[in-house]
């Protein structure tokens, strides 16, 4: 059974175009690689009423996961657990094992400038308090911790918006709960450049292939203008083990390529630029 995911992004700057939304690529990546199912991705502005109510219509939507990114720390604008907890109808509470994480991680800053201790200020507390029977995920690189709740068989994952801090949680706390869920599910991909052939003659071949391969994805990519095409078939597909899951992929490969061809156009693996 496949898992699916929703991931929701919290913060007015990805809104207005001011930062770019690396996270949710980046989480999409990893997530479809590990062979889960990424349904959806929405992004949300620092508003309690707006999470609460993109949460409530997630949760209804019923995927396995939903993974949200952004708006735990301890400023006026962070307001990600408040509307989680208003869409679950609960409340918020200082978590002691959050608390003490926070804790912690201030005396080891307090230590290492060589000062007696840090305040504990109410900003900084804010950071520990979770919604109602919500569990923290440790932060090994920064000081909010992530958090973890489950509401009508959905997993809530809520993690920082700095990405090291994102990523940090998700490799050391997600992603071994979700190779537990996956099991040995595989991802495969690969990609092929075509020239020679206009996009709008490939949609019926890849039509073609897709019914006779049903286990596989094609997606075209233009990569130039459509009296000079030059295109990027990206075939991918999910399968119980890695040999499945090639043998699939290859055996597509090896169809469009050949279909193609006999047409006039030209093919070769397609490199796409290191990430």
């Amino acid at each position: 059974m496949t898992v699916t995911v929703e991931i929701l992004s919290v913060g007015n700057e990805l809104l207005i175009g001011k930062v770019l939304n690396t996270n949710a690529q980046w989480l999409a990546k990893r997530l479809t690689v590990m062979g889960l199912n990424v349904r959806r991705i929405t992004v949300a502005p620092d508003d309690v009423e707006e999470i609460s109510n993109v949460v409530k219509e997630i949760i209804n939507r019923k995927p396995d996961i939903l993974i949200t990114t952004g708006g735990l720390g301890p400023t006026f604008d962070d307001k990600t657990l408040e509307g989680i907890a208003k869409a679950l109808d609960t409340t918020l509470e200082t978590n002691p094992k959050a608390f003490h994480m926070i804790k912690e991680k201030y005396q080891n800053y307090a230590k290492e400038r060589g000062l007696e201790k840090i305040e504990l200020t109410p900003a900084r507390v804010k950071m520990a308090n979770l919604p109602k029977n919500a569990a923290p995920l440790p932060n090994p690189l920064g000081t909010a911790p992530g958090m973890i709740i489950e509401c009508k068989n959905v997993k809530i994952v809520a993690l920082p918006g700095v990405p090291p801090e994102m990523k940090a949680i998700f490799d050391e706390s997600l992603e071994p709960m979700l190779k537990r869920l996956t099991g040995d599910v595989t991802f495969y991909e690969t990609s092929l450049g075509v020239s020679g052939i206009m996009e709008s003659e490939l949609a019926p071949i890849i039509d073609k292939v897709m019914h006779d391969n049903p286990y596989v994805y094609i997606k075209s990519h233009p990569r130039g203008a459509e009296k000079t095409p030059h295109i990027e078939l990206h075939i991918s597909t999910t399968a119980k083990n890695p040999a499945t899951a090639r043998n699939h992929v290859t055996r597509a490969l090896i169809q469009i390529n050949d279909i193609i061809q006999t047409k006039g156009g030209k093919t070769k693996p397609f490199k796409t630029k290191p990430e």
